[in-house]
């Protein structure tokens, strides 16, 4: 099977974007890269192992480290399903998504698997279809829960720090700051609760979006979105 050669770019210093898919069914957030020379930190893993496996093509075309660590920004399975296709990396989760990913390790995930859980709760058709199309093999594939997990803060040895933020979204929605590249990677901390568990009135925690913005972060990065300046992510404040 071939390799997709997908977009790699420099943002800000060490930190590199392969930018998402902007179509919605789609279902592919960025994925953002920590150069270093003790190796990379990749923070979330693709949401397939042939997206890692493209990730991974990219990083070598562009010349950067191999990762070492692989971060989760939260469970959900478009920032997780790649990880069975990192070798040789530690993967780092905050600890409130740890029991859920075990549970999701346990499940026999296949296309059959997906259309009866929709036919179970239709709500899941969009995030399920999604996930069917993500999959073109599930040969050799697995959740992968953390090998450590953190509680409220951890910085990596290469500098990068992890900060844990919940809220709607996910419970363990973790921000990763690279404070020497003036970059934010915020996942999809503030997003309203996943569609299939959404009410009418949930919305975007803005409030949550202006609690994060510092004068040292010049590059604010969600997983679903272009990238948004400190002037661009100051609007949120008012």
């Amino acid at each position: 099977m071939g390799i997709d050669i997908i977009d790699i770019r420099p943002l800000a210093g060490r930190v590199w974007l392969v930018p998402g898919d902007p179509d919605p069914e789609n279902v592919r957030g960025s994925v953002a890269v920590v150069a270093d020379d003790a190796g990379s930190v990749v923070v979330d893993a693709g949401q397939s192992p042939a997206h890692a496996r493209e990730i991974q093509y990219a990083m070598d075309a562009a010349g950067l480290p191999p990762a070492r660590w692989l971060v989760y920004t939260h469970h959900h399975w478009d920032h997780v399903w790649g990880a069975c296709a990192w070798p040789d990396v530690e993967i780092i989760g905050h600890v409130a998504g740890q029991d859920v990913l075990q549970r999701e390790a346990a499940r026999p995930w296949s296309h059959r698997y997906l259309r009866d859980e929709v036919r179970a709760n239709p709500r899941l058709g969009p995030s399920f279809r999604a996930r069917a199309l993500a999959m073109d093999t599930w040969d050799g594939f697995t959740v992968l829960p953390p090998h450590r997990v953190f509680t409220d803060e951890l910085t990596l040895p290469t500098g990068v720090r992890l900060r844990h933020v919940g809220g709607a979204h996910a419970p363990d929605s973790t921000v990763v700051l690279v404070p020497d590249s003036s970059v934010a990677l915020l996942g999809d901390c503030y997003y309203p609760p996943p569609a299939h568990l959404r009410a009418p009135d949930d919305a975007p925690d803005l409030t949550m979006v202006a609690g994060l913005v510092r004068d040292e972060y010049s590059w604010y990065v969600d997983s679903h979105s272009e990238p948004w300046t400190l002037e661009q992510a100051r609007s949120f404040e008012a």
